[in-house]
């Protein structure tokens, strides 16, 4: 016998399903054809993986918060270098400012 295959979306949906409480884990097994011990393995995955998804999200932010004020950093940097090149242009090409 083939083992069946469920995808990470499918499996999100029954654990919402789970946790809104509207039926019993038991009728929610039947209703879609999985066994009940398969679907407490899934809502106890989610329950201990949570924590670590608001964790991963929080260092994305930082990351991005850090990437943004580098950015800023560098794009000072050039127009400093630019406002230096315009100066000595200027002064060189004999141009009044």
């Amino acid at each position: 016998m083939k083992r069946k295959r469920y995808t990470p979306e499918f499996k999100s949906q029954i654990v919402l399903e789970v946790l809104k409480e509207e039926k019993t884990m038991s009728e929610i097994a039947s209703s879609h054809g999985i066994h009940v011990n398969q679907i407490r393995q899934w809502r106890n995955a989610f329950l201990e993986q949570m924590p670590q998804l608001f964790a991963k999200e929080n260092k994305k932010v930082d990351q991005m918060k850090a990437d943004y004020e580098q950015q800023i950093e560098n794009l000072y940097a050039e127009v400093g270098r630019l406002t230096t090149q315009l100066s000595w242009l200027k002064k060189k090409s004999g141009l009044k400012e």
